[in-house]
């Protein structure tokens, strides 16, 4: 017998979160020029984000294309990450909504070279993981491409279990296969998450 289980999360409506490093606002087309600044350079694509090296776009124009089809601005929470100066210093996505089972995947995640290392991505994570778990996700997802071992190293320092590599799964620009490393974070494993990342901002409980 197959039982009919009620929703065990909700999906958030777009907003604002505010840490103290970072604001994560709604992406908007109005945002794409500063985004472009951001993100728009060939060290961000060469790990494989976005499509890979290939998916590297040649200007603006070439990058708004590229934004059109590659964020999840239908079917996801689509941020821009700013500086506290207001200036966008990158994007992430909440996506892949699964209410019923509780599952989400916080992904689509690119900043300007500048930041790579400093407390941007561990408080933008903390932003994300916050809003999924405190809207009832019991298991969210983080993934790269399997040759990006910046951002694996980055995933895994956020305190997610690898899970392994999902391989042939995503195409890049280029024509050729991507493996995916897959790593989640559960509900009962967000508290030590969470105050990992609490003590890599300098933050306390």
């Amino acid at each position: 017998m197959i039982s009919n289980f009620a929703p065990v999360a909700t999906r958030p409506l777009p907003h604002t979160l505010v840490g103290e490093h970072v604001t994560l606002s709604p992406l908007t087309a109005e945002d794409l020029p500063g985004l472009y600044d951001a993100i728009g350079v060939p060290e961000v694509f060469a790990g494989g984000y976005g499509g890979g090296p290939a998916a590297a776009p040649a200007d603006y124009d070439d990058f708004v294309a590229w934004a059109s089809w590659r964020l999840r601005w239908n079917d996801g929470l689509v941020f821009a990450v700013r500086d506290t100066t207001g200036t966008i210093i990158g994007t992430s996505t909440m996506a892949d909504f699964n209410e019923q089972l509780g599952l989400t995947h916080i992904g689509w995640t690119a900043y300007a070279p500048r930041v790579w290392g400093t407390s941007v991505n561990p408080e933008t994570k903390l932003l994300l993981l916050t809003l999924a778990f405190a809207s009832g996700y019991g298991r969210v997802r983080i993934m790269a491409d399997e040759r990006n071992g910046r951002s694996r190293a980055a995933i895994a320092k956020l305190g997610a279990t690898f899970e392994g590599i999902a391989r042939r799964t995503a195409r890049r620009v280029d024509g050729s296969w991507a493996g995916v490393a897959e790593f989640s974070i559960l509900d009962d494993e967000w508290p030590r998450v969470r105050a990992g990342l609490l003590a890599r901002l300098g933050r306390s409980e």
